[in-house]
């Protein structure tokens, strides 16, 4: 047999889930929905051109859905759960789902922007394929989607790695944007008595030029008061430059006020999780090679 397509693996993840209502390792539910669905190892064997095994692939977007719907959560790294709504929803369905109701997870959830509850941007709606679609076209809302999808897992990692391993993370992210010569030219020193900075960025290399970080990992909204922490932080180190990071969203009076100083760059957790992505921080990308006619060449 062939894998069937994600939709196929949304029951077999639910009801896995439903019966281990404290949570599952997402790889234990890879295979049991696989179990459910009588893949041989022979289609175990496939795999996505990143290397995936492709039963992995759609297991996971399957669990995606979930998500979207309200059903299922990720309170850990690596830890699939059922919501409340989720456990609700099993139990008022206790026999095979129809078509109807796959259908309705899959494919009516899709402007659901998945992200921590404090995040307060809103963010346009993911199209849903229509025929009339152009391939472009739907390449296009694809692409979108497995942004939001990746988007949102990052999010959830960073909201569970150790302050630290924040700043670290946050570090690399500043050094594929081009701040300093060498990855050697950011310094974590955030830690007791760090004075409000997490990190410093040596952008000469004198280290006559200096960038300020600050890295929180937060799930609460960012206010002015910690704006403005920073930017005393930075007049203490007679700084002119300075970045603020956060795995939250800013309130306007933070933003304006940073505006106002014209030294603090605020960058929230949705704009870190596009960052991470457009330079590859903690992310693989996969290459896809899309054919076009040149019509130049046959210019005659």
């Amino acid at each position: 047999m062939t894998v069937p397509t994600y939709d196929h693996f949304i029951e077999p993840v639910l009801r896995y889930l439903a019966r281990n209502p404290e949570g599952a390792r997402g790889r234990d539910a890879h295979e049991a929905a696989a179990d459910a669905l009588g893949l041989t190892d022979e289609d175990r064997q496939l795999t996505v051109p990143t290397g995936q095994p492709l039963y992995n692939n759609r297991a996971g977007w399957a669990h995606d859905r979930l998500k979207r719907a309200g059903l299922s959560s990720s309170p850990k790294r690596g830890l699939w759960m059922l919501t409340e709504a989720g456990q609700d929803f099993v139990r008022r369905n206790p026999a095979a789902l129809s078509a109807e109701q796959i259908k309705e997870i899959a494919r009516s959830y899709l402007d659901v922007r998945l992200r921590p509850e404090s995040a307060e941007v809103a963010s346009a709606a993911t199209p849903i394929f229509e025929e009339l679609q152009s391939p472009d076209d739907r390449l296009q809302a694809a692409v979108k989607e497995i942004r939001d999808s990746v988007s949102a897992d990052l999010l959830e990692l960073l909201a569970q790695v150790t302050p630290k391993y924040f700043e670290i993370v946050v570090l690399d992210v500043l050094h594929k944007l081009g701040y300093g010569t060498r990855r050697s030219d950011l310094q974590r020193v955030g830690g007791s008595g760090d004075g409000g900075i997490d990190g410093i960025i040596s952008l000469d290399r004198l280290g006559l030029e200096k960038v300020y970080v600050q890295a929180k990992r937060w799930q609460g909204v960012v206010g002015r008061p910690d704006i403005q922490g920073f930017y005393g932080a930075l007049a203490g180190q007679r700084a002119n430059k300075g970045v603020f990071l956060s795995t939250s969203s800013f309130t306007p009076q933070a933003v304006d006020f940073a505006r106002s100083v014209e030294r603090i760059v605020l960058i929230d957790g949705l704009m870190l999780a596009e960052l991470m992505m457009d330079y590859e921080v903690g992310i693989t990308a996969q290459r896809i090679s899309i054919p076009k006619v040149d019509s130049d060449y046959f210019g005659e």
